[in-house]
């Protein structure tokens, strides 16, 4: 399938985010500017799910879109993503949000967020945005944040997951899964067996993810990196958007933090939009909801 063009864009660079961990790897995007002037607005940075990268469809519509509201805009890669351009040690996971704190740091010494930054995060890079938002402050500006479709109960995600009527998706999503770490540098002969055994989502999580990130195993890893648990910290004007019919991410693990009216957070459960959809005649529902929510913030 050819590559969705963005219409609105002036121009594009190739960027590249040394991590801060001693690993030696590297994040790349891809930074698009508009036509018209972008001297007051913060610069958008766009947050991929598991099995994306900077040219997945919504990361595409969604550049695009905010490129022709004058924004200038950034597709980030996560850790390991797109290899060719930069071979990494180790792979993003849900709870990775530190990686975000070290792009920040040299968007800033490359003087690309004198007024700020807004972020947005699809799917898997929603839980991890909404995980960075609830740890703690960072010293840099996020005047505000768009989450989609964020699994912020990865335990019951994982079981949604497996279940039969997610077959087609559970095993499309394992061979990205195995084919994204493969692509790492210095793996072992062991380490590639197990990758290639796993079977399910949750094996991967609990035979791979887990222990090459510290963990004890899956049940460790989900509790600890669920962003559930941090949404109620959010000081950051925050959106938050999943469809009641989403298909992985059940609607219910909204519920508890939706009865609470957050100071910094509004979350929306349609009925419609599946996950990462919101369609209509329009072109995608989130777009235009979020960009009045930061129109209202002054961003």
């Amino acid at each position: 399938m050819p590559k969705l063009k963005i219409a609105n864009c002036k121009s594009s660079d190739k960027l590249t985010f040394q991590m801060t961990d001693g690993s030696g790897d590297q994040l790349t995007g891809t930074i698009s500017f508009p036509y018209g002037t972008t001297s007051q607005l913060p610069l958008i940075v766009l947050i991929h799910g598991l099995g994306g990268c900077e040219d997945s469809t919504y990361m595409l519509q969604t550049s695009d879109y905010f490129l022709g509201h004058g924004y200038s805009v950034l597709r980030l890669n996560l850790r390991g993503v797109k290899p060719a351009q930069a071979p990494s040690r180790h792979y993003y996971h849900a709870g990775r949000d530190q990686d975000l704190e070290s792009v920040f740091k040299e968007l800033n010494s490359m003087q690309f967020i004198p007024n700020g930054v807004i972020i947005i995060g699809f799917s898997l890079g929603g839980n991890i945005l909404l995980k960075l938002l609830g740890r703690s402050e960072t010293e840099y500006p996020i005047r505000a944040a768009l989450s989609v479709s964020a699994p912020i109960d990865l335990a019951m995600t994982s079981e949604r997951v497996l279940q039969p009527r997610n077959c087609f998706y559970h095993k499309w999503l394992l061979h990205h899964m195995k084919n994204g770490i493969l692509g790492l540098k210095d793996l072992s002969d062991r380490q590639r067996k197990t990758i290639l055994r796993t079977n399910t989502v949750f094996e991967f999580d609990d035979r791979v993810t887990a222990p090459e990130n510290g963990f004890s195993g899956a049940v460790d890893y989900y509790k600890t990196c669920s962003s559930k648990f941090f949404i109620h910290k959010i000081q950051v004007p925050t959106l938050i958007v999943s469809a009641k019919n989403d298909p992985w991410v059940p609607s219910v693990m909204y519920s508890p933090i939706a009865q609470f009216k957050l100071k910094n957070v509004k979350i929306i459960l349609p009925e419609g939009g599946g996950h990462v959809g919101f369609h209509d005649r329009h072109g995608c529902w989130y777009h235009r909801v979020f960009h009045q929510f930061v129109s209202e913030l002054s961003c």
